[in-house]
């Protein structure tokens, strides 16, 4: 059974199978409190939001997609195909947005990438067929598979505000790189979307910072050993 989260008692449910599972999101969950229900628009909108947002602060990712509403009205595949770079550069997207915008607007038209179809699949399916457009990676589809459709076990394994939240609350000796963050995760499953909400809150408060950087991590440096700080 694929699991989603779409209302307040969707995360309820969630939360509460992922405490059962793992006593320490229980601990994370008194600290923190519970995380909020977030969700985005799904569909070429909700997607091209996710890509716009990259790399970006709030305030930055929301004044170019104000500035993209307004120049195309609606802002769906079609205008995006049909928009030239120079207009999509004012707005201030970059050169590697603007391609990766158009390739998955060059998807959709061509039926390559059904992005309504992709509720009715698997987590992991509807992952790989994201994947396969040029210009998504893993971060981008499982934020849009985790905000947009709502699917309970997502895992943006390549975020650096969840993998810090997971040497924290873990008590690793160093941060997972986004390859050691899936091992970490298996015991969560089908509830990882849910502990990377929970995850986030927590990584709030135990940094004592505002918001939840979604940021992917771009690096590639050999991945550490883990160990924990009692030497387990």
């Amino acid at each position: 059974m694929d699991h989603r989260i779409h209302t307040e008692f969707d995360l309820d449910a969630a939360l509460a199978h992922l405490v059962k599972a793992d006593h320490r999101f229980g601990q994370a969950l008194s600290l923190a409190g519970r995380p909020p229900l977030r969700r985005r628009p799904d569909g070429f909108a909700g997607l091209a939001s996710i890509v716009v947002s990259q790399q970006l602060s709030t305030a930055s990712a929301k004044a170019i997609w104000e500035r993209l509403e307004a120049a195309f009205d609606p802002l769906d595949h079609v205008a995006m195909l049909r928009a030239r770079a120079p207009k999509l550069a004012r707005a201030g997207l970059s050169a590697p947005k603007i391609r990766t915008l158009k390739a998955i607007a060059k998807a959709i038209n061509c039926g390559d990438l059904d992005l309504p179809g992709l509720v009715q699949q698997p987590a992991d399916e509807a992952h790989r067929m994201l994947t396969a457009v040029h210009g998504i990676g893993p971060w981008t589809a499982d934020i849009y598979l985790l905000f947009c459709l709502g699917h309970a076990d997502a895992w943006p394994a390549g975020d650096l505000a969840l993998q810090e939240a997971a040497r924290l609350l873990l008590q690793l000796d160093a941060r997972p790189s986004a390859k050691e963050m899936g091992p970490l995760a298996e015991a969560w499953r089908p509830w990882r979307g849910a502990a990377a909400c929970m995850l986030w809150s927590y990584y709030r408060v135990a940094k004592q910072r505002d918001g939840a950087p979604l940021q992917p991590d771009k690096s590639h440096k050999p991945n550490r050993l883990i160990r924990r700080r009692n030497g387990r």
